[in-house]
């Protein structure tokens, strides 16, 4: 039992980094039906950043803050420069530039930083606090809190705010959004620094226990998206469950198969939803385009 326990609260540490990939896949997909594949740089970025601005001098919270923020700032750019440009091309093309931009950051990072693997010093220190027989980290907390604290506030813009209507709205007919006077241009770029914000926030979370690195933004991206998937794609609710699922899946095959095959849930995971039920968890059961 307390064996089971350990994986359950290991997967849900994990699970809520992924549910955190997930919701910035949320937001992007809400405002213009891209895929984001560079939402896992964001992640990457937020800890980075956060590295080298508190080995530079700065407290960690100034060091935190300048990290989301200025990773904000480039999922600004990368609407500018290379989604807006794009507008009106078919959404496979505006994804695979999403990754393309994904390769260059990485690229740009290990120029500007290095290729080491670095951490930070946990927010609430490292001693392990005793929960049914098994251990969580103070850390795995405040990542879990994070996600919550996200989804709530997504939820709440998404459902009680007039900016989160029009993203909406943006999302189903930009046209129509524009004729009716909504700036689709500002949602688009809101849209955008926000999903890079919460990427970096979660990097910046979860530094301190799994460690980042430049090359580690692809393997978030892929299994966001796939908790993305499975719990219904442009569903905050659904980005969620997804990742703490996906979360607790994956420790559950480390733990009882083998930790070889845990990063092939994310692959099961997407083809059992493309098969099984291509709407997700909370998925509409179909789409009108007009």
């Amino acid at each position: 039992m307390p064996e089971l326990m350990q994986f359950f609260l290991s997967g849900i540490t994990v699970g809520a980094v992924y549910a955190l990939v997930a919701l910035g896949f949320t937001i992007i997909y809400n405002a213009s039906d891209v895929v984001n594949f560079a939402q896992g740089e964001f992640v990457m970025l937020g800890g980075m950043i956060t590295v080298f601005a508190f080995e530079a001098g700065l407290p960690l919270p100034l060091a935190a803050l300048i990290a989301i923020l200025g990773t904000a700032v480039i999922g600004v750019a990368l609407n500018r420069l290379a989604i807006e440009p794009a507008r009106g091309a078919p959404v496979v093309s505006l994804i695979i530039i999403t990754i393309g931009a994904s390769i260059f950051i990485r690229g740009v990072t290990q120029i500007v930083f290095d290729k080491q693997i670095h951490r930070f010093p946990a927010f609430s220190g490292d001693a392990p606090i005793a929960v049914g027989g098994a251990t969580i980290l103070p850390q795995s907390l405040w990542v879990i809190a994070g996600a919550l604290a996200v989804f709530i506030g997504l939820w709440l813009f998404f459902t009680r705010t007039l900016v989160g209507r029009a993203v909406l709205a943006t999302a189903n007919n930009r046209i129509a959004a524009q004729l009716v006077g909504i700036n689709t241009k500002f949602i688009m770029t809101l849209s955008f620094a926000m999903s890079a914000a919460i990427g970096a926030l979660a990097g910046v979370l979860v530094t301190p226990i799994t460690l980042t690195s430049y090359d580690i933004g692809i393997s978030l991206a892929l299994k966001g998206f796939a908790a993305a998937m499975l719990g219904g794609m442009g569903n905050p609710k659904g980005a969620l469950v997804g990742g703490l699922l996906l979360g607790i899946l994956e420790a559950m095959t480390a733990g009882y198969i083998s930790s070889q095959y845990k990063d092939a849930a994310a692959f099961v995971v997407i083809l059992a939803v493309l098969f099984a039920m291509p709407q997700g968890l909370f998925g509409r059961k179909q789409t009108d385009r007009v």
